[in-house]
């Protein structure tokens, strides 16, 4: 393996070729569809970050115990906090993987960030055109959270030993409806962005070759149950890591190329 942070580190994705790791670090392919895949890619291992992929969640925790796998950071979601998660299909998949990892004998860190500001690259396209964003609920808040900070938050739970075994909600710094994210992209490249507000069924015929139908509906449910209400936040990244989250603006300026070029 290679070195990290004074850590051993190996890459694990379905497609590695696709990987641009720091020098030195290795790449294994780990298709978690594939359990053929496991056991080469946890040889070694004693503690893995996984992302909540559900499909064969159960020949993963097995495999990763027979490996010698001692502590799994899941990177599931605050979707899983609502009311019914198990007839949501975005929440219902985190939350099964939550129940597999934390019914096998590995110790089990989670961590359920809320919205990830890189949601805000769909809107790249649009704004690069100079055409209205298509929103159906413009004012539906959510927490937009820089995906540095989730990697800071689980670099801090697997290093120290008191995290193990926690779950964690992770937020950004604030609750932002999408019309005033769009402005402070706006702000932040320079470029005129607008909005049009679409209904339920026009935005679903705009996406269909993107997210299917039943994940659709999802998305719009919770957006519609955000309209014009701002959202929970809490302080845990400020606590993992010793600085606070990080605002939408900073993750607005580090990846304005996406908004800009071409």
């Amino acid at each position: 393996m290679g070195h990290v942070d004074g850590l051993p580190l190996r890459l694990g994705s379905a497609h590695p070729d696709d990987l641009t790791p720091p020098p030195d670090v290795p790449t294994t392919r780990l298709a978690l569809t594939d359990p053929t895949d496991f056991p080469t890619a946890l040889t070694g291992v004693k503690t893995v970050f996984l992302y909540a992929s559900p499909d064969r969640i159960t020949d993963f925790t097995a495999e990763a115990d027979r490996a010698g796998v001692e502590h799994i950071v899941l990177l599931s979601s605050s979707s899983v906090l609502g009311p019914a998660p198990e007839d949501d299909p975005l929440a219902a998949s985190h939350l099964a993987v939550e129940n597999a990892l934390l019914a096998s004998p590995i110790t089990t860190t989670i961590l359920r960030p809320g919205s990830f500001a890189s949601n805000a690259g769909a809107w790249a396209w649009p704004i690069k055109a100079g055409r209205p964003v298509s929103l159906p609920f413009p004012d539906a808040h959510n927490d937009p959270i820089h995906e540095l900070d989730v990697a800071e938050a689980a670099r801090a739970v697997i290093r120290e030993l008191r995290h193990h075994g926690g779950t964690f909600t992770l937020s950004g710094p604030e609750s932002l409806s999408f019309a005033e994210q769009i402005d402070r992209l706006a702000e932040v490249t320079g470029r005129s962005a607008s909005v049009k507000r679409v209904t339920r069924e026009q935005w679903k015929e705009e996406m269909a070759d993107y997210i299917p139908a039943r994940y659709a509906d999802a998305l719009l449910n919770w957006w519609e149950s955000n309209d014009g209400k701002p959202v929970p936040l809490t302080s845990t990244v400020e606590e993992l890591t010793g600085h606070p989250a990080r605002p939408f603006t900073t993750w607005a300026t580090d990846h304005v190329a996406d908004f800009t070029a071409g």
